[in-house]
């Protein structure tokens, strides 16, 4: 059976990046807009779901998190 009962909304890339990787790490966001070059406001809006996250930022995230760009650009993170 399909219906809209079933529809389970998207985790938005930002709650990933704050639940899972910042908060799990105890790294803040001045840490990592330091340590990425990614500005602490876009980082803010990214994690507040008001920002998607771009080619560039994804590249930097990869890096520091040690995971792929794929991982941030791919609707899954």
């Amino acid at each position: 059976m399909n219906n809209s009962n079933d529809f389970i909304e998207p985790i938005h890339p930002g709650k990933i990046l704050r639940d899972n990787f910042l908060k799990t790490r105890s790294i803040t966001q001045k840490k990592l807009a330091k340590e990425t070059g990614i500005p602490k406001s876009k980082i803010s809006q990214i994690i507040n779901g008001k920002r998607i996250i771009s080619t560039d930022t994804a590249l930097k995230l990869a890096k520091f998190f040690h995971t792929s760009p794929e991982y941030w650009k791919s609707g899954k993170a």
